[in-house]
């Protein structure tokens, strides 16, 4: 999943000058899409949760597969494929290493957990001879959290670990009141959405208590995502009377769907690296009510492109939302800023770009 949203792009551009192997966590090389028309697949069960002996197989296969290839650079993503790789690559001694942070899973842990996850991230560093971030505001808190230097950690582009389509992700009144009629939300109603992974860090009972607070009846709550702690029956019951008008839709692979069908996008998180769903749903004019957290501020201009609460503040965001309620030309004056935004910093050429370019000077 990683690989086709995030890097499919990247590898396309890069795979123009240098050859490219992709080692991912995936049996079948048609589980990565057109990845595998650019890049060899190289499958390694790299899991996601702490499992001692898959992580060791994981570690041994890495090694022996970075001794026999000899890479010029290794380069990962994602904290568990990180921690593995760029020990591996350090171990096979390949020149060049680079992870590239998209959050820190710690920032929401507290006492032995905090410090236990916070020492693995400085492993990863020390272990790496580059380290990006995907956004100015998470490089910024790596380095005053001590994490990371500030000279051996940069940002490519303006943020974004991959950029946006501007052509897939825009407005488009067909799939709106398509995706509406589907699932029984009026033309009329202001739409607010989530979508992403449902789970606590993501702030998911803090919208649902929002949500119950609202007193509108043309609010709706579109939540799509997968499940992954049981979200959806405890917001049902926290949304009480108002569940009528909530919809709960899992994973699905054509999200520009479900925000050309919305009015706001909501995203209540604890913890982002940068926020990429913010820009993807700005992309397709619609504007944010949004965590102020590092990652986030970056892909929000507070008050042109969206409104910031504090993490965890559901009278905040039950604010927030029945102010954009209630005021559709707000919501689409920020909606086209929002668009205008997105593009302009973010665009899926620019950011790719700047990979290329990082990846040009790196190997030259």
């Amino acid at each position: 999943m990683t690989a086709q949203a995030f890097l499919s792009g990247h590898i396309a551009a890069l795979a123009k000058h240098h050859p490219v192997d992709l080692v991912v966590n995936a049996p079948a090389q048609s589980a990565v899409g057109d990845i595998q028309t650019q890049a060899r697949i190289v499958s390694v069960p790299i899991r996601r949760k702490i499992e001692p002996l898959t992580d060791l197989a994981a570690l041994l296969k890495l090694y022996a597969l970075f001794r026999r290839e000899r890479y010029a650079a290794v380069s990962s993503v994602t904290p568990k494929a990180g921690m593995l790789a760029m020990l591996a690559a350090a171990l096979a001694r390949v020149p060049r290493r680079i992870h590239i942070f998209t959050g820190q899973v710690w920032a929401t842990r507290t006492g032995w957990q905090r410090w236990l996850l916070k020492l693995a991230d400085r492993m990863m560093v020390r272990m790496a001879t580059h380290v990006l971030a995907d956004s100015p505001s998470q490089r910024d808190f790596m380095v005053a959290e001590g994490v990371v230097a500030a000279a051996k950690v940069s940002v490519p582009g303006n943020g974004s670990i991959c950029g946006v389509d501007g052509d897939r992700f825009r407005p488009d009144a067909g799939r709106r009141a398509a995706i509406r009629a589907e699932h029984g939300i009026p033309g009329s109603a202001c739409v607010f959405l989530y979508l992403g992974r449902l789970n606590r860090d993501k702030g998911m009972p803090d919208l649902a208590d929002a949500f119950a607070q609202l007193d509108c009846q043309d609010a709706w709550l579109l939540v799509v995502g997968p499940d992954e702690e049981r979200m959806q029956d405890e917001m049902q019951a926290r949304i009480g009377a108002s569940r009528d008008r909530c919809r709960f839709v899992g994973y699905t692979d054509r999200p520009e769907d479900y925000m050309a069908a919305a009015d706001v996008f909501c995203l209540p998180s604890y913890r982002e690296g940068f926020g990429m769903v913010v820009i993807e749903a700005a992309s397709a004019g619609i504007p944010a009510v949004a965590s102020r957290i590092y990652g986030v501020t970056d892909a929000v201009e507070e008050g042109v492109t969206g409104l910031l609460h504090r993490p965890g503040d559901v009278a905040g965001i039950a604010r927030e939302m029945t102010l954009m309620a209630g005021d559709a030309s707000r919501r689409i004056e920020m909606g086209r800023a929002a668009r205008e935004r997105a593009l302009g910093l973010f665009s899926r050429s620019a950011v790719t770009n700047a990979w290329v370019r990082f990846f040009g000077q790196l190997l030259a």
